[in-house]
């Protein structure tokens, strides 16, 4: 069982948005929160607030139940990564700065909606939902 990565002693109930350290509190948060360094900025192997790195965490525990509906088993996520269709549709210099908006975006539900008038965002969200949820015995005559 892992503990709070801030006092060290409860079982941790929640996790930085930020850096995805656990911790049990929000004493705990509120002392995590000035130290925090985004998970991205933090050294591959470095400790996140000087006590457990995000590596020492299995998929289950960050994810948590709520998540096992949205998840992607890693052998579709590998095919998302050697898709040559999805590979040749990221040279597109304009599809790539559409993801990034996307990705940037506070209100992500709302872009998203503009995103999707796009006919090349489109054929790239059909691609990855193809690899990643693919339909059994898809009807082809519709």
């Amino acid at each position: 069982m892992k503990v709070c990565g801030v006092c060290e002693e409860q079982v941790p109930k929640y996790r930085c948005p930020t850096c995805k350290v656990r911790y049990c509190s929000l004493s705990c948060y509120k002392k995590h929160k000035d130290g925090c360094v985004p998970e991205l900025l933090a050294p591959p192997s470095a400790p996140l607030n000087g006590t457990q790195s995000i590596s020492e965490w299995t998929v289950e525990e960050l994810l948590g139940e709520d998540s096992e509906s949205d998840r992607v088993p890693l052998q579709r996520l590998k095919q998302l990564g050697e898709s040559e269709e999805l590979k040749a549709l990221l040279c597109n210099p304009h599809l790539r700065q559409l993801l990034l908006t996307v990705d940037k975006a506070e209100n992500k539900a709302e872009i998203m909606k503009t995103a999707m008038q796009e006919p090349l965002f489109v054929e790239f969200a059909d691609h990855c939902l193809k690899i990643a949820e693919p339909v059994e015995n898809e009807d082809v005559t519709h």
